[in-house]
């Protein structure tokens, strides 16, 4: 008898490249996880900035209150920053994140001035409202789906059994948070993931549009806020490398919205054809 395909862990990032948010249960909505990467640092030139250029970015923690997020530094004293749901300005800039041009809204003075300080360099918060496109990649998307501040798509999956298969290749274990996943699932073989298509989470339907392609953000050390060596990376290069990509994970679409939970159970409806990684290569 199969071994039942289980969420065991539900994970956000409300603002992009910040602290998680681990939760018992979602809603879905249609730019992904309600709250997740709907807000984000840029810099002076609006660009936005991640991990990759400041890893000590991971050292600040994010949760959710009833009045919005708050900020919290894991190693510097400088209080609590509280971000509100809404935006307290009608200042709109136009950010540019990979080869997007997204527009959105200055969250507030105050976040501004806190980011400054806890990164070092001239930082603002922005949000981006619903009423703000960025269409996922028409070339990989089944339908058109906005998505939010993430890097394309708005959820991504990566299986227990997988993670757990890479740190049989490492001298130094790492955790999941280093792939920055949405759901995690108990069950199946390693990277089965990659070959899903169609499938539900409790009475949702997904779908698996792209493995998800990695970068030296992984190598950050989510504990000390800085690069670790050259691992994960180096490792998954030996064995999940196609055409100078590195894969691991599964990036997902949907256009149903609703309630996803711990412990709902995965049923997979269709697969790809069975060529590892098949999307990029």
């Amino acid at each position: 008898m199969n071994t039942p395909l289980l969420i065991s862990e539900i994970l956000i990032y409300p603002v992009k490249s910040l602290g998680a948010i681990s939760l018992s249960q979602a809603e879905v909505e249609e730019r992904g996880l309600r709250y997740d990467r709907r807000w984000l640092v840029v810099d002076d030139n609006n660009r936005f900035v991640t991990q990759r250029q400041y890893p000590t970015m991971a050292l600040i923690e994010v949760s959710i209150t009833e009045n919005g997020l708050q900020l919290r530094h894991r190693t510097r004293d400088l209080g609590i920053l509280t971000v509100p749901f809404q935006p307290e300005t009608f200042d709109l800039v136009t950010v540019t994140l990979w080869d997007d041009q997204i527009e959105s809204v200055i969250v507030n003075d105050a976040s501004n001035r806190w980011l400054s300080e806890a990164l070092g360099f001239s930082a603002r918060l922005v949000y981006l409202p619903d009423t703000s496109p960025r269409l996922a990649d028409p070339n990989y998307a089944p339908f058109d789906a906005n998505v939010s501040f993430a890097d394309g798509y708005p959820v991504l999956v990566i299986g227990q059994s997988s993670l757990d298969d890479l740190n049989t290749r490492l001298s130094e274990p790492v955790s999941m948070i280093r792939f920055r996943p949405n759901l995690v699932f108990e069950g199946g073989l390693p990277y089965d993931e990659d070959q899903w298509y169609e499938f539900t989470v409790g009475n949702l339907t997904f779908y698996g549009v792209k493995p998800c392609a990695r970068c030296i953000l992984t190598t950050v050390d989510p504990e000390k806020g800085e690069i670790a060596g050259k691992e994960p990376i180096r490792t998954l290069s030996t064995y999940r490398k196609r055409n100078n990509k590195i894969f691991f994970g599964q990036n997902l679409m949907t256009n149903q919205t609703g309630t996803i939970k711990i412990g709902d159970e995965i049923s997979v409806l269709s697969r790809k054809q069975r060529q590892t990684m098949s999307e990029e290569i």
